[in-house]
C-alpha cells in the first residue's frame, strides 16, 4: 500500500520522531494462522533501478549501495506515475466493488513508490547533505499532491464507501471489517467527502505544508551542524576524559584545533552536567536552545507561523474547530481535553518538585557565589546534589555501560522475554559504513523473523535524536513478508581504538528504541495497514522496555566495567535505585512544558504569527519555572513541524507512560522481570496484533482493567492524590 494511505490508516511515518525519535512500532497477532494468499492482479513493471523489487537474502533487502540522489529522483517520479495507474485501475474497475477488488487491491498499490520513498526517507535523515536536501525540497510537495490524488478520487471513494456500507452483509470477518471501517473513516477525515472546491483548497494546503515541513527540517539540521570551539583545555575542567576525547575527535573531524562541543544533545547535556566553567556552560546552552531562533537564514519562526496557519485553515475546512481536534480523532485520548486533564494532573506536582530541587541546589551553589539557578546551572548543580545526597557520581556509572555490551544486553532481554535471537551478519548493503546488521530468528523454531539495522553514531548531516525506522513490515495477505527495520541513535563515538561509553540515560534510550524495533519484529499482521497503532499508544511498548536496563540479571551479565570486567557492584546499584526519583521535577517539567505548549498552539482557531512571543506567553500561562527550559523549544521542535505526526500529539509520551508504568508494576508484583506468563501475554495481546483490534480494549484484556495513573505518579515520586 502506498505510503500516504498507510499514514492515514495509522501506521505512522516509516521513521517516527519521538522518542526523541521518529520511528514506528508495528505489531501482529502472534500465533494466528496465516491466511491463504490473496491473488492480486499483476502490477505495472517499473523501469527505474530503485523501483525494482528488492533482491538478495531475507526476502530482499534495500539496495543502499545503488542509491544516489539522481536515481531516487528518477524512481520517485516514475513511481508516482505507476501508483496513479494502479489506483486508476482500482477506481475504474467495471466490476461491482468488493472487499477484494477494492480494499485488498489498495494494499498492494503503490508498492514500487513505497520502496523508493523508504530509501529517500533514510538518506535524507541519516545521511543528509545538499543533494538530498534539494531532493526533499523538490519532491515533498509532489508526493503530497500524489497522495491527495488518491484521497480525492471520487470513484475510488465511492467504491470504498460501497464496501463499507455492505461489509456486514458480505460476511466479512472482524479484521476485514475493521480494515474497511478505518479506511472509510480515514478517507473522510482527510477530505474525501469534500466537494470539488474543498478538495482543491485542501490539496493546496497540503502541498504548502509539505514544502514547509521540508524547509523546517533543513533549517534545524543546518543549525545543529555547528559547535562551540574550545581552544583552552583549562576551560574543560570537570568534563570527563571520555567526553573530552569525543570533543577532541569532533574538532579533528571538522579540521579544527581544540575541542568541539557539538550542537546536539548528546554533546551538550554532558557538558552542562560536568563542566565547571559557568560562562562557557551558558555559551553552550544558549547556542543549543536557540537552534532555529537566531534571526538568520536558518531561523524557523516564519516557517512555523506558516505551518500553524495552514493547519488551522485545514481544520476549519474539514469541519473541526482546531488542528488538535482534527488530529486527535484517531487517538486513544480522542480529545484535547482528555490529554490536557492528564497533563495538568502531573504538571502541578512536577513544578512543586522543581521548587524543591532548586532550593537544594542553591545550598550548594551559594558558596560558589551563585545566588540564582539559571537554566545552564541546573544539570551542573543537580549533579552535585546527587553526589552529596546519594554519594552517586554519574562518572561512576558510565564505565559499566559500554555500547556494544548494552546492545548485547538488549538482545538478551529480547531472547528471555520473547524467544528472539540476534546474530550479526555482514555482506548486506548499508547506507553508511558504521551501520551494522543483525538477523533475527525465533529461538524455538529457528525461523527467520527479520533483519535489524543499527546506526549508532552522530555525524554531520544526520538529524538529531533517536528514532526507529521501518523498511518493510510483516504481512501475509499476498504471501508472507518478513520485517526489515532499524534503530538510529546519535551517540558520541569514541576515538579510534577506544570503547564507546554511554550514560545511563543513553542506555535507556537504546532500550527505548529497541522496544520500538521489538514491537515491529514481533508483528504478525495480515495487512500492512494494520502494522502501526495510534500515536498515543505507540510509545508504550518502547517506554516499558526501558525498565529492563537496571534489572539485576541484565546488570550482572552486561554492565561490566570496561577495564576490569567486574559487574556493577550492588552498592552502586543501590545508589542508583535510591536516587531513581531524583531530579524528576526537572525531567517532567522539561518534557511536559513542550507537550503543553504544543497543545496550546494547536487548540487555537486563530494561531499566532509571532511564535517567540506565543512561546513566552504560553509558558507564563502554565507557570513555567525560570530555572529550566522546554526540552524542545518551538523553533527546533522537529516532532511538530517536520510532519503532522506528533503535532497536537507530544502528550502521547505521557499517555503511553501511564500504561508503561502500570505494566511494569505488573512485573514487579510477579517478583520476576522476566516472568514468562506476563511476557507471553504482553507479546500476544499488546505487541503482536498491531491495530487489528482496539488498543484500549487490548490493554484492558492484558491488565484486567484500564491503566492506572497512580503507578506513573509513584514512579516519579509525586503525590498520588
Amino acid at each position: 500500500m502506498n505510503r500516504r494511505t498507510l499514514l492515514m490508516m495509522g501506521a505512522g511515518a516509516a521513521a517516527m520522531s519521538g522518542c526523541a525519535s521518529m520511528g514506528m512500532d508495528m505489531g501482529g497477532g502472534a500465533g494466528a494462522p496465516v491466511a491463504p494468499a490473496v491473488r492480486m492482479p499483476p502490477l505495472i513493471q517499473p523501469r527505474a533501478e530503485l523501483l525494482q523489487p528488492w533482491t538478495g537474502p531475507y526476502g530482499g533487502v534495500p539496495p543502499w549501495d545503488q542509491v544516489t540522489a539522481a536515481k531516487l529522483r528518477e524512481a520517485i517520479l516514475e513511481g508516482i506515475e505507476i501508483q496513479r495507474a494502479e489506483y486508476a485501475a482500482i477506481a475504474n474497475n467495471p466490476e461491482p466493488p468488493t472487499f477484494e477488488n477494492t480494499r485488498v487491491a489498495m494494499e498492494r498499490a503503490g508498492d514500487a513508490l513505497g520502496r523508493a520513498t523508504t530509501l529517500m526517507g533514510v538518506m535524507t535523515q541519516n545521511i543528509g547533505g545538499a543533494e538530498y536536501d534539494a531532493l526533499r525540497a523538490e519532491l515533498a510537495p509532489i508526493l503530497s499532491q500524489a497522495g491527495d490524488e488518491i484521497t480525492f478520487n471520487t470513484r475510488l471513494f465511492d467504491r470504498i464507501r460501497a464496501v463499507h456500507e455492505t461489509a456486514e452483509a458480505r460476511g466479512l470477518n472482524a479484521e476485514d471489517r475493521r480494515l474497511v471501517q478505518r479506511t472509510y473513516e480515514a478517507f473522510v477525515r482527510n477530505g474525501a467527502a469534500l466537494d470539488a472546491a474543498g478538495k482543491a483548497e485542501l490539496g493546496q494546503i497540503n502541498t504548502e505544508l509539505a514544502r514547509a515541513f521540508a524547509e523546517f527540517s533543513q533549517k534545524v539540521t543546518a543549525d545543529e551542524n555547528a559547535w562551540t570551539l574550545v581552544t583552552d583545555e583549562a576551560r574543560l575542567a570537570g568534563l570527563p576524559d571520555s567526553n573530552k576525547a569525543a570533543a577532541r575527535a569532533a574538532a579533528q573531524r571538522n579540521n579544527l584545533d581544540g575541542w568541539a562541543i557539538m550542537n546536539t544533545r548528546s554533546s551538550v547535556d554532558p557538558f552542562l552536567t560536568f563542566a565547571s566553567d559557568r560562562a562557557l556552560r551558558e555559551q553552550v546552552w544558549r547556542k543549543f536552545v536557540n537552534r532555529g531562533d537566531n534571526g538568520d537564514a536558518n531561523d524557523t519562526n516564519a516557517v512555523i507561523a506558516r505551518i500553524v496557519a495552514l493547519r488551522a485553515r485545514r481544520a476549519r475546512l474539514l469541519g473541526f474547530p482546531t488542528h488538535a481536534h482534527w488530529r486527535m480523532q484517531d487517538t486513544m485520548a480522542r480529545t484535547p481535553e482528555a490529554a490536557m486533564a492528564l497533563m495538568n494532573r502531573v504538571w502541578t506536582p512536577a513544578v512543586a518538585r522543581v521548587r524543591e530541587e532548586v532550593a537544594d541546589m542553591l545550598q550548594i551553589a551559594r558558596p560558589d557565589g551563585v545566588t540564582e539557578i539559571e537554566p545552564w546551572d541546573y544539570l551542573f548543580y543537580a549533579e552535585k546534589v546527587r553526589k552529596a545526597r546519594y554519594d552517586l557520581d554519574q562518572n561512576e556509572i558510565k564505565p559499566y555501560f559500554e555500547l556494544n555490551a548494552m546492545k548485547q544486553a538488549a538482545h538478551w532481554m529480547a531472547e528471555r522475554l520473547y524467544g528472539l535471537t540476534f546474530t550479526e551478519v555482514t555482506g548486506i548493503p548499508v547506507f553508511h559504513p558504521e551501520v551494522r546488521t543483525f538477523e533475527v530468528k525465533d529461538k524455538a523454531t529457528g525461523a527467520h523473523v527479520g533483519l535489524w539495522y543499527v546506526d549508532d553514531f552522530a555525524r554531520p548531516g544526520k538529524r538529531s535524536g533517536a528514532w526507529h525506522s521501518a523498511y518493510r513490515v510483516h504481512e501475509t495477505y499476498d504471501g508472507k513478508k518478513t520485517v526489515l527495520n532499524s534503530n538510529n541513535n546519535n551517540f558520541v563515538k569514541a576515538p579510534e581504538g577506544q570503547p564507546t561509553l554511554i550514560s545511563l540515560d543513553d542506555a535507556r534510550t537504546l532500550f527505548h528504541e529497541f522496544g520500538h524495533a521489538l514491537h515491529f519484529l514481533l508483528s504478525n499482521v495480515k495487512y500492512p495497514s494494520f502494522a502501526g497503532t495510534q500515536r498515543d499508544f505507540v510509545e508504550y511498548p518502547s517506554q516499558v522496555h526501558e525498565h529492563w536496563v537496571l534489572t539485576r540479571p541484565v546488570l550482572d551479565r552486561f554492565a561490566r566495567h570496561y577495564q576490569t570486567g567486574e559487574p556493577m557492584p550492588q552498592s552502586l546499584v543501590d545508589k542508583i535505585d535510591a536516587s531513581s526519583q531524583f531530579n524528576q521535577g526537572y525531567q517532567t517539567v522539561q518534557y511536559l512544558s513542550s507537550a503543553l505548549v504544543d497543545m496550546d498552539l494547536h487548540t487555537r482557531a486563530d494561531p499566532p504569527t509571532d511564535i517567540d512571543a506565543f512561546e513566552r506567553e504560553s509558558l507564563a500561562r502554565i507557570g513555567m519555572p525560570d530555572e529550566t527550559v522546554m526540552r524542545h523549544r518551538l523553533p527546533q521542535f522537529n516532532h511538530l513541524f517536520t510532519s503532522d505526526a506528533y503535532s497536537a500529539g507530544y502528550y502521547s509520551y505521557l499517555w503511553s507512560e501511564v500504561m508503561d508504568a502500570d505494566t511494569w508494576a505488573m512485573f514487579e508484583e510477579a517478583g520476576d522481570p522476566f516472568d514468562p506468563a506476563i511476557a507471553q501475554r504482553f507479546k500476544e495481546i499488546i505487541l503482536a496484533p498491531g491495530n487489528t483490534t482496539d488498543r484500549a480494549e487490548a490493554y484492558r484484556q492484558f491488565r484486567g482493567r484500564d491503566p492506572d495513573v497512580a503507578a506513573l505518579l509513584r514512579n516519579r515520586g509525586f503525590p498520588v492524590d
